[in-house]
């Protein structure tokens, strides 16, 4: 009998590539299988995330269930983010776990099985060139690294110290992935990184000088790829010939995710996030107009250290001029290693909560009225998720979820479908052809 792995993802899509390599790794080289059952594995993994404080504390807590359900004999392993940054800590806190794995080690993974209370964590272990095994959670799209790793120093970001020096992939092996993927069914590839359009700047090797926006062309022009997107770029380096290409080339998709972080200029300033907020409009407006049904999506934190009621008001600004089709909002909560711990000067919790929720109010008001404007619209659907209640669900293009009626008849299909029936996250319609 082959033995048995449950694997709980927390965080960010890379963090569930992350987790499908060491998937490979593990059925590759220990005959580990998939479980959904962690009461009957014989390995628990936790991939887990550090952005926030929230996972964190979630970590300890799904340890102690875990170790009270599993099996005598099985190993409990903590992997990603919050095992870079904690290391040892992890074992002392809960020394029932048998091993910690750092974001920039996944490669070690069927190592550090057969080692007690191994810690691997290094931030500077190279493995953009290591052969992982193939295992994809969907056969209808691969997420695909590009990079890892990041060179910004964000005040608010424990990444660069979890995940080390931004480091690009080759761009023959990126290319040999994306085909690899095609050919067993997937039309739709997601390209990875922490800042994707800043693909190029550092690789392990000599290779050829290659930005991102010749990355997209070399990627479209693999044969039976339909649809390309990526996550995430970063407004600094949306520069006219990555938004031009974004425009024009029909393989990728028209969807783009502008992490905002604050509309204020002042604030951006001490986020060290290396643009302004009439930088952001102008490059936001730029792609409205060469893409005018393009959705943008963006990440805002309020109450960052020194926000005043004025540098609120200018992220409503923003939002109220760009109308995101998505925004993933949080209060700012201090991280370890991150040079906005030391700051002073705190916004009061409370008042911060009342701004979050103010925000976000807004934002309802906004997809309301984009929600609206999408009755009776067609849109070309690709189908990949069946869900229980008798609907399929895909997106559009520009990224809207969009549910029909339908069985897996319909999964890895491109359908072109009318919506019917609208709401702030999912809309509704039938398929026309």
């Amino acid at each position: 009998m082959s033995k048995k792995l449950f694997i709980e993802t927390l965080g960010c899509a890379m963090n569930v590539r992350d987790s499908e390599h060491m998937i490979a790794e593990l059925n590759a080289h220990e005959g580990y299988e998939l479980t959904d059952d962690a009461a009957s594995a014989d390995l628990i993994l936790i991939n887990t995330c550090s952005v926030r404080e929230k996972p964190v504390h979630k970590l300890f807590s799904e340890l102690g269930v875990f170790n009270k359900l599993k099996k005598a004999d099985a190993k409990i392993g903590v992997c990603g983010c919050t095992a870079s940054h904690l290391g040892k800590e992890i074992i002392k806190r809960a020394p029932y776990v048998n091993f910690v794995l750092g974001a920039r080690n996944v490669s070690k993974i069927a190592d550090v099985l057969h080692r007690d209370r191994a810690v691997e964590v290094e931030i500077d272990y190279d493995e953009s060139q290591f052969a992982f095994k193939d295992f994809r959670s969907s056969p209808y799209k691969a997420y695909i690294n590009i990079s890892i790793g990041c060179d910004k120093q964000c005040t608010f970001c424990i990444v660069p110290k979890t995940r080390g020096d931004e480091i690009s992939i080759p761009p023959d092996l990126i290319v040999a992935e994306v085909r690899k993927a095609v050919e067993n069914g997937a039309k739709e590839v997601f390209l990875l990184g922490q800042n994707v359009n800043n693909y190029g700047r550092r690789f392990s090797d000599v290779n050829d000088k290659m930005n991102f926006t010749e990355l997209l062309r070399r990627v479209s022009a693999v044969e039976g790829l339909e649809r390309i997107r990526f996550t995430s770029p970063h407004p600094f380096h949306m520069d006219d010939e990555f938004l031009e290409e974004f425009a024009r080339n029909p393989k990728i998709c028209k969807s783009m995710h502008m992490p905002l972080q604050s509309g204020s200029t002042d604030i951006l300033k001490a986020m060290k996030r290396g643009y302004t907020k009439e930088w952001f409009l102008n490059r936001a407006r730029k792609l409205r107009e060469l893409v005018p049904d393009v959705s943008i999506s963006t990440d805002i934190i309020v109450a960052f250290p020194g926000e005043s009621d004025a540098d609120f008001e200018d992220t409503l600004d923003v939002m109220k001029e760009v109308r995101f089709e998505q925004v993933f909002s949080f209060k700012y909560s201090p991280r370890p290693l991150t040079e906005a711990e030391s700051f002073t000067n705190v916004v009061d919790s409370e008042l911060g909560s009342f701004r979050l929720s103010t925000l976000q109010a807004y934002q309802d008001t906004i997809l309301d009225s984009i929600s609206a404007g999408l009755l009776g619209k067609e849109y070309d659907v690709y189908f990949e998720e069946l869900r229980s209640d008798g609907y399929v669900a895909g997106r559009s293009d520009n990224n809207i979820m969009i549910k029909v009626k339908g069985s897996e008849e319909w999964l890895g299909k491109i359908a072109r479908v009318k919506i019917t029936e609208v709401s702030r996250s999912v809309q509704y319609g039938e398929i026309i052809a």
